[in-house]
């Protein structure tokens, strides 16, 4: 069985890989319309991921055109560990890692309002402040509960990200494939930021 640090540094390996999607399209939940740039894949344990899946908008659009090579490949290369690691029963033996990935749409404001997604499950609703039509009380969806998030691959987004989700204790992986190795952040070391 790997430990936590093996676990992770397979998981960085892994996202510098790339593969299709199409097979596992079938066992993803459409997403809600709210959250018209994300994926959910269901699981026991789930991590998020932020990419650049899309340009940035014109006009006022929060997103433009598909980026094939840092947007939709680094997304397929975390839905290619997660399939590697929930196939090996030696891994996590009956537990199975699920996803929320979103779209950051390459805006850093885009990407720290996409980034409040996963923490809503971390946060207390007050239902004394809604009230439905009917007068009955109100039901929330539960929102995923997210362990981790991985991505969000510019620096400028990844500082701001994981400045948010540092507030929630829920860590934060910057992996960069450079040609020396892996890039994790910022200069300085940050528990959060691994």
């Amino acid at each position: 069985m790997l430990s936590a640090f093996e676990w992770y540094g397979c998981l960085l390996l892994l996202t510098g890989m790339t593969r299709s999607v199409s097979q596992r399209m079938d066992s993803l939940t459409p997403p809600a319309p709210e959250y018209a740039h994300s994926i959910r894949l269901d699981g026991d344990i789930i991590l998020g991921g932020l990419f650049p899946v899309h340009a940035r908008g014109e006009r006022g659009a929060p997103c433009g055109e598909l980026k094939k090579e840092k947007g939709i490949h680094r997304l397929e290369a975390m839905l290619f560990a997660i399939d590697l690691i929930n196939k090996d029963p030696d891994l996590l033996p009956n537990v199975t890692l699920g996803a929320r990935i979103l779209d950051t749409c390459s805006r850093d404001t885009y990407a720290l309002e996409q980034s409040l997604t996963f923490v809503q499950a971390l946060i207390e609703r007050d239902s004394t402040d809604v009230r439905c039509a009917s007068g009955e009380q109100p039901i929330f969806a539960k929102p995923d509960k997210i362990i981790g998030v991985i991505g969000a691959a510019a620096s400028s987004v990844s500082i701001m990200v994981a400045n948010i989700l540092r507030l929630f204790k829920v860590i934060s992986v910057v992996a960069t494939l450079l040609v020396g190795g892996f890039a994790t952040g910022p200069t300085e070391p940050d528990a959060n930021l691994v």
